[in-house]
């Protein structure tokens, strides 16, 4: 029997003996073009609609407060996380005047 043991990875194959492959670059993000994204998205939430507000400037405390606006405007739950700003339901209609009124450029993404 040998000393080596056969391994394996979700890492996209074995490394031994050559260096790892780079990591890939992400994409630019959407919130570089000035631009706030809202999209209605469904995966992933046991088939329950939410609208994804992408794009916002500002910190977390600041996409917090624009959330805590949003639901109590909309009268539904929320949240915001990781500079994403997520509101129950399809709200898209409801919220694009909302921002706009605040001064943000605003687009519907997504279907």
């Amino acid at each position: 029997m040998s000393d080596t043991r056969l391994v394996y990875s979700t890492d996209g194959g074995d490394f031994r003996g050559r260096p790892a492959p780079k990591a890939r670059s992400q994409p630019p993000s959407p919130q570089s073009d000035g631009v706030v994204r809202i999209s209605r998205e469904k995966a992933g939430r046991g088939g329950k609609e939410v609208t994804v507000i992408r794009g916002l400037p500002g910190d977390e405390e600041a996409l917090r407060a624009i959330a805590t606006e949003l639901k109590r405007s909309c009268g539904v739950g929320g949240t915001s996380r990781d500079g994403v700003v997520e509101i129950q339901g399809d709200q898209r209609q409801r919220v694009v005047p909302l921002l706009e009124a605040k001064g943000y450029r605003v687009k519907l993404a997504g279907g």
